[in-house]
């Protein structure tokens, strides 16, 4: 039996509408897959710990390197990592072209570059994500530093995140982590913040909300028009 005119007009908008949450819902992982830094103590002229969070993006490739790297802009006097279960760690150090004063002596060098290597059968798998750690300080007395970094593939590719975030500009491709230092805020207001803009910017959600709004709509019109329909047959 054929559907009626309203039946077949929800029946097509249904359909229109789970497409479009499908498009959401696959697109929502990679809008925020960054690999990000952040800290709960870190400040200007401080020690702190930084924790870098490295979600896996490829489908069938396990990330098996992290190489993070300070710039001298960002030297610290003393820097060292935290172990990792199935992770091995290795460090360079660079000649700073000023030394810097740390406790009353003069630093010369300083830890430039941070890796953390998988060893053979570990790294995060595909759908999963790691956190690293470092600790360290004093920070500079800045708001903000940059640690670019390069996430290296089983399959050999790399994701290299070291493109810098311009005031003004749209977030490019691949952002290098920025670290914000607190200034005495409370712990949970810098993550609160991040949290509401990660929802409000995310097009997977936006695309997810128009999505039900849309569904919602059409059910209403579909149920406006039959109820219409029975008036002017009765009638």
């Amino acid at each position: 039996m054929p559907l009626s005119r309203p039946l077949a007009r929800l029946a097509v908008l249904l359909l229109a509408t789970l497409t479009a949450l499908g498009a959401a819902v696959g697109l929502a992982p990679g809008a925020s897959a960054h690999v990000t830094v952040s800290s709960t103590d870190a400040t200007p002229g401080g020690y702190g710990k930084l924790t870098f969070r490295v979600p896996n993006e490829s489908d069938t490739a396990s990330t098996v390197a992290l190489r993070i790297q300070i710039p001298e802009e960002a030297a610290m006097g003393s820097l060292r990592a935290q172990p990792v279960p199935g992770w091995t760690i290795s460090t360079e150090t660079t000649e700073l072209d000023e030394p810097i004063e740390v406790h009353g002596r003069e630093i010369g060098a300083y830890v430039s570059l941070v890796e953390f290597r998988a060893a053979d059968g570990a790294g995060i798998a595909p759908g999963q994500f790691q956190e690293f750690a470092l600790a360290g300080g004093p920070f500079p007395d800045v708001e903000q530093l940059g640690f670019p970094a390069v996430q290296r593939y089983s399959d050999g590719s790399e994701a290299a995140w070291i493109e810098p975030t311009v005031a003004g500009q749209g977030e490019p491709e691949r952002p290098a982590p920025v670290l914000s230092l607190t200034t005495g805020d409370a712990p949970g207001e810098e993550v609160e913040a991040d949290e509401a803009h990660a929802h409000t910017s995310d097009p997977g959600a936006i695309a997810l909300f128009f999505s039900i709004l849309a569904l919602l709509t059409a059910i209403a019109g579909v149920v406006l028009g039959a109820r219409a329909s029975r008036r002017t047959v009765s009638s």
